[in-house]
């Protein structure tokens, strides 16, 4: 089997040498440009297996990429390289189709990890989508021969619905969560959590503005059942962890605010 064709589009010359390298010492067959102009020449000759993009280019607006690889080859996997500062733009690259964004610098395990999966999920995709087509032609074939119609065949005899961003991210107010890739940004800015008190942070904004109990908040935050007086002393310590990193004066909360005698809520 051929190896895998990987385009890369980045103008800083050091990152293209260093994810070139770390791809193709993994066995893929890769391309590495640093203008939007030499991508769209590359694409010309057809389409890459994957293709990593950053969104701020010299010559051309990357979302502009984005949306002209998107027209050429719907099912070609983009994954976004964003920096910090740019990791909103990322967030609406993936909304508008991207696979998945990572952030600079590029950590090598990481990234193959990544590549290795996408592409993994995209032979599932192309296998799925041509069992579909085998089907309809099948049971096409079977209706012309008991003397039925065969465009009465529904078109979409199974639906192959690909993963969204609606499901993905979440939004209440200021906050904007990552689900996927376990990133939080408040007022447009990412902001570092420990694991745990992402997923409480997360429990709070699906319950926002409405308050939850302490055993709500340690039961879908980390999976399991305790008593009123044990998940307070347990939610205590994770909402500490929060407010030490949301909150511009911890001891004058304004986002995680305290129910007293009965949990937390997050303000609107």
């Amino acid at each position: 089997m051929s190896a895998h064709t990987i385009l890369i589009v980045d103008d800083e010359a050091n990152l293209r040498l260093t994810l070139s390298a770390v791809l193709q010492k993994a066995g893929y067959s890769v391309t590495a440009v640093g203008h939007a102009q030499d991508a769209l020449a590359s694409l010309a000759a057809g389409p890459y297996d994957l293709a990593f993009l950053d969104l701020k280019m010299p010559d051309m607006d990357g979302m502009a990429l984005l949306a002209e690889i998107r027209r050429l080859y719907p099912d070609m996997p983009v994954l976004i390289l964003t920096a910090h500062a740019t990791l909103q733009s990322s967030i609406d690259a993936v909304r508008q189709g991207a696979r998945d964004y990572l952030l600079k610098p590029v950590d090598p395990p990481l990234i193959l990890t990544r590549v290795h999966d996408i592409l993994a999920e995209q032979r599932q995709s192309q296998r799925r989508h041509e069992i579909v087509a085998q089907i309809q032609s099948l049971l096409a074939e079977l209706r012309q021969i008991d003397g039925e119609d065969a465009n009465t065949l529904p078109v979409n005899l199974l639906s192959v619905v690909p993963p969204t961003a609606s499901t993905r991210f979440l939004q209440r107010g200021a906050f904007t969560l990552d689900l996927h890739a376990r990133h939080a940004m408040l007022d447009g800015q990412l902001i570092s959590l420990p694991s745990s008190a992402f997923d409480y942070l997360v429990t709070l904004v699906r319950h926002a503005p409405n308050p939850v109990s302490f055993e709500t908040l340690v039961m879908q935050s980390q999976g399991y059942e305790v008593s009123r007086i044990e998940a307070q002393e347990i939610a205590r310590w994770r909402i500490h962890q929060l407010r030490q990193v949301l909150e511009p004066d911890p001891q004058k909360p304004r986002y995680v605010l305290t129910e007293r005698g009965m949990g937390y809520r997050l303000a609107p």
